[in-house]
């Protein structure tokens, strides 16, 4: 449904925050008459209009080049003139004010999505450093303290759209991730890493990447372990361990993030960050998508294969705390137990 009254800016914002591209048409110049005034403005998604600028010929073809420009992911603004009147071949019909209008169109680019779990010593010191990037950062943690706002408050105030997801099965909140989303999975159980690879391997929507942390010799157990869980090698690949760009070497929480945070600027292109991190004047810091805690509803019983993937590595050597199912009363939900990384 179209809103030709719609307030544009709203409109904007909020396809930001749906992870939705789209175009922003502007009246940029009107010699004679037209049917808007300079500075009006028009918001185009893939299946919607916000505001007009003007209707007839000149708004059908302006929503026509702007669903174009959505759909080649174009990221550069264009300038268009219209000449209104009766004689000027148009596609959409005659429009006989008499003027001339230039319209220009900007993209509005989807910030690249970093989906972080595990908000432990490492994964805390990678989300300050990405919270200064235009991004889309979503931190996902099952220990209510590690996503405590007062510890989180300058990765809250940084240049990224953080969203925080407070949840025991982070599995809930990859099936929600858009197409292309980075994935980076660090949390402080062997057992949750494990599910976590697992489920992102069976997305249907392809990945940006997946990355885990850990050392070659968790990486060999894992891979023998997915592929008992049925995945191929070739599917396997998908996942990068260990992270971190090559010759950042350090053991520290810093210096691990940085490293990852490196490797990870290779992985999202940088134009996509430079168009990104043109925009639209965010929320207050604290309000709106700035702060979102998610507390999934409890899983579907169907979701047997990621209960499996956390069982296969429950109680092993190498796991940093276990896994167990409680009883009815708490709806299926896990406790988690480990110490943090």
């Amino acid at each position: 449904m179209d809103w030709p009254g719609g307030d544009w800016l709203r409109a904007a914002q909020q396809l930001r925050d749906d992870g939705q591209p789209g175009v922003l048409v502007t009246v940029a110049e009107v010699r004679g008459h037209a049917p808007r005034e300079a500075g009006a403005k028009m918001v185009v998604s893939r299946d919607r209009i916000w505001g007009s600028v003007g209707g007839g010929n000149l708004e059908a073809t302006a929503v026509a080049r702007a669903r174009e420009l959505i759909e080649s992911e174009a990221a550069e603004p264009e300038m268009h003139e219209a000449q209104l009147n009766p004689h000027a071949r148009n596609e959409h019909g005659r429009q006989c004010c008499g003027g001339v209008v230039r319209l220009l169109l900007e993209p509005l680019a989807v910030r690249p999505v970093i989906a972080l779990f595990g908000l432990g010593h490492v994964g805390y010191e990678l989300a300050r450093i990405l919270s200064r990037l235009p991004v889309r950062l979503l931190l996902v943690d099952s220990r209510p303290e590690q996503l405590d706002r007062v510890r989180l408050a300058d990765v809250i105030d940084g240049t990224a759209d953080v969203g925080i997801y407070r949840t025991l099965l982070g599995e809930q909140v990859l099936e929600q991730l858009p197409r292309g989303a980075h994935v980076v999975i660090m949390t402080h159980d062997h057992a949750e890493d494990f599910a976590l690879c697992d489920a992102a391997l069976r997305l249907p929507q392809p990945l940006g990447g997946i990355g885990l942390i850990g050392s070659s010799a968790k990486w060999t157990r894992f891979q023998a372990q997915l592929a008992d869980a049925g995945h191929s090698p070739e599917t396997i690949a998908r996942i990068t361990c260990p992270i971190g760009q090559p010759g950042i070497t350090g053991k520290d929480p810093a210096v691990i993030a940085v490293a990852v945070a490196a490797a990870l600027l290779h992985a999202v292109p940088a134009s996509q960050r430079a168009t990104a991190a043109t925009g639209l004047p965010r929320e207050p810091k604290g309000r709106g998508s700035d702060w979102t805690v998610f507390v999934p509803a409890d899983p579907p019983q169907e979701r047997r294969r990621s209960d499996e993937g956390r069982s296969c590595l429950k109680g092993g050597p190498e796991a940093s705390g276990t896994t167990e199912r409680e009883g009815a009363a708490s709806k299926g939900a896990r406790r988690r137990a480990g110490e943090a990384r």
